[in-house]
């Protein structure tokens, strides 16, 4: 196709591009060059943000903001800024909330360059293979930060239902209500809460013998060996400190869940 005026009805600021660039034919070559880079960079950026790199994520986006200014791709380039000043803020919560829609603008743009070159247009660049969907699982996740919460429910939104509460009090709500739903597969739960706490709530599982029907596991950030020593004189399957990042999550609320399944 080749065609700029495609260009330009689809958002692209190829005028803008050629102060850099000069010309088409330069412009037109270049743009190959940010088809093969950018799908790798995306891979390379998820890879960080499961584990909370944020200085290395900082520097992937940085180059993709850059990429994107050059070709005229503007909100790309903006998308990636905002993310760029958040992983430089060691925002992790910003940047795991956001990762999907930045993904989503980086493949509109390539869909965009792809037909322009004339390329066989496909899905490219995504986030990961689409997760089974096991949404006849429910977890449960108490803590009263809000961005906890949302972090958390973010992660598990395409595999599993998320049931969040802000306190002991909405998850033993929560807990009467699903006592004998074995959807319920586990529970994260914080210890430092207003209201209820969640050693009140571990005083309720042992005393209804709930620990056997949902498993619980913990996530706080008392570090002290007294507290923790303290959680582990219940039945619990682990404890996460926090802070903690995507892959830890993913890989405590799994061993909850084999331990529900183990039953």
């Amino acid at each position: 196709m080749k065609d700029k005026s495609f260009l330009v009805n689809n958002g692209v600021n190829v005028d803008k591009s050629l102060e850099l660039f000069g010309d088409m034919e330069t412009y037109n070559a270049s743009l190959q060059d940010f088809l093969n880079d950018v799908p790798e960079k995306l891979k390379n950026m998820k890879a960080y943000k499961e584990v909370s790199d944020m200085a290395n994520y900082a520097i992937l986006v940085h180059s993709l903001k850059s990429d994107a200014r050059y070709f005229g791709f503007e909100n790309l380039g903006e998308m990636a800024y905002q993310h760029e000043m958040k992983s430089k803020e060691n925002n992790m919560f910003y940047v795991t909330d956001h990762f999907d829609e930045l993904v989503n603008e980086a493949n509109k743009a390539l869909r965009i360059a792809q037909e322009y070159l004339g390329k066989e247009v496909a899905p490219v660049a995504t986030t990961a293979e689409a997760p089974k969907s096991v949404k006849d699982k429910t977890i449960l996740v108490v803590d009263d930060s809000n961005i906890v919460r949302n972090f958390i429910q973010k992660i598990f939104n395409d595999t599993y239902e998320v049931l969040v509460a802000n306190d002991g009090q909405e998850a033993l709500s929560i807990v009467k209500e699903n006592a004998n739903n074995r959807k319920l597969v586990g529970m994260l739960l914080d210890l430092n809460m207003p209201n209820v706490d969640g050693f009140i709530v571990l005083d309720y599982f042992r005393q209804n013998g709930l620990f056997m029907k949902i498993p619980v596991s913990i996530i706080t950030g008392e570090g002290s060996k007294e507290i923790i020593d303290r959680a582990f004189t219940y039945p619990i399957v682990d404890v996460l400190n926090k802070p903690f990042n995507e892959r830890d999550v993913k890989r405590i609320v799994e061993r909850t869940i084999v331990f529900h399944e183990s039953m």
